[in-house]
């Protein structure tokens, strides 16, 4: 099964880059057996850019996930104190084996008319 996740795109290329290999949530999905996400980099891109295997998920308190993944975060210590502020608990998505699309594509050929706040089952 896949999920799709909206990504700011600055890091979303970053994914493919292979400069970020961990996609930080401040929750995570409930459905077990998610083994893609299918990136959208949100505005102003707009678009699905492609997707990536689950490695693993990762889930700690804030410091110690900081500790396991800031050397291949794809973000800064401030950013991550910033985003996770005022929670114990925070994830960490693995990133495996990447795949970027040569043409992006639309949410409608997801059959998604939205783009959703966090993620959507696929």
């Amino acid at each position: 099964m896949k999920v799709l996740l909206s990504i700011k795109p600055e890091f979303a290329y970053k994914i493919f880059d292979g400069t970020k290999k961990y996609e930080f949530r401040k929750s995570i999905f409930k459905r077990e057996g998610i083994k893609k996400v299918v990136v959208y980099a949100s505005s102003p891109v707009r678009q699905v850019i492609g997707e990536f295997d689950i490695e693993d998920i990762l889930c700690e308190n804030t410091n110690q996930l900081w500790k396991i993944t800031q050397n291949s975060s794809g973000i800064t210590k401030q950013f991550y104190d910033s985003y996770f502020a005022n929670k114990e608990k925070a994830f960490a998505i693995q990133v495996g084996k990447v795949k970027r699309f040569s043409h992006p594509k639309s949410l409608a050929e997801y059959n998604i008319t939205l783009a959703p706040q966090s993620f959507v089952y696929l």
